[in-house]
């Protein structure tokens, strides 16, 4: 039986993203997100539209695409409720359509999803994964490069800072950030919280400094605040800092506003033993 409504969580930036090589793939490593995620309605009626509303979220001619890539049909008014900002790098529209899919009654393979998000949109998130942040995620190609273990837990508080920036799935301009992977593995494998932290801020760091985003403050906010390290959307507007759970410093949410920061939100990722 199909659903009215869905909701699909999203993710908070990167823990990790560049280019596998010079010459490689784009890769990531997501941070899911609990706390912000897209909420799919549907609504009864004769054929199918989207919302006019909903439309800057996912446009109706990239939902009919999806649909039809799948097999799948639906008939109804569709509308999308977001969390978060398009453009913010917290994953509006591959949660978006997953949350389509999953109202039509898809019960594939989560990788046949993900080439059809791909085919639609020519990137995506993977959140249609089980378990996307224990993913080296090739987002240009829909593959896995390889399964991670699970991040350490954490706890994030961060917000939003600059202008939104959606994805352009032709842009390769990343750093290259081979050497952090077997980095990223030992320390996930040895539940070093600290050192995931600071490869973490690494990527981040090269992406920052490879845009020229000289004006950022989260690299100034981590050192004063005492984080373990930063996480940002290496496309797009998020920036987190990463502490201990139950380390967040209460005053936290005051300096990130008083930075430039806004939608501040706080939640916990990784986990496991």
């Amino acid at each position: 039986m199909r659903q009215d409504t869905l909701r699909v969580a999203g993710h908070f930036g990167e823990l990790l993203q560049g280019r596998i090589g010079r010459d490689g793939p784009v890769a990531l490593v997501t941070l899911p997100c609990p706390v912000l995620g897209v909420t799919a309605s549907l609504a009864a009626g004769q054929g199918f539209a989207i919302t006019e509303a909903s439309a800057a979220i996912i446009p109706e001619e990239r939902a009919v695409k999806l649909l039809s890539l799948l097999g799948l049909s639906i008939s109804g008014r569709l509308g999308f409720a977001a969390e978060m900002p398009p453009g913010g790098g917290a994953g509006v529209s591959t949660a978006a359509l997953v949350a389509l899919a999953g109202l039509a009654g898809w019960q594939g393979e989560p990788m046949a999803l993900a080439r059809a998000c791909i085919a639609v949109e020519g990137a995506s998130d993977p959140l249609m994964l089980p378990l996307p942040s224990q993913t080296l995620w090739a987002s240009r190609h829909g593959e896995i490069l390889a399964t991670l273990p699970m991040p350490p837990e954490m706890e994030v508080i961060g917000g939003f800072f600059g202008p939104p920036r959606r994805t352009d799935p032709r842009d390769m301009d990343f750093p290259d950030i081979a050497d952090l992977i077997p980095q990223w593995q030992d320390g996930c494998a040895a539940r070093d919280l600290p050192r995931i932290a600071a490869l973490a801020s690494l990527s981040a760091s090269r992406t920052l400094a490879h845009r020229g985003a000289q004006s950022d403050p989260i690299a100034s906010l981590a050192a004063d605040l005492g984080a373990l390290g930063y996480v940002i959307a290496h496309t797009g507007a998020a920036r987190g800092l990463i502490f201990a759970p139950g380390e967040v410093p209460q005053h936290a949410s005051v300096a990130l506003q008083a930075a430039g920061l806004r939608g501040i939100l706080q939640f916990r990722a990784g986990g496991g033993r």
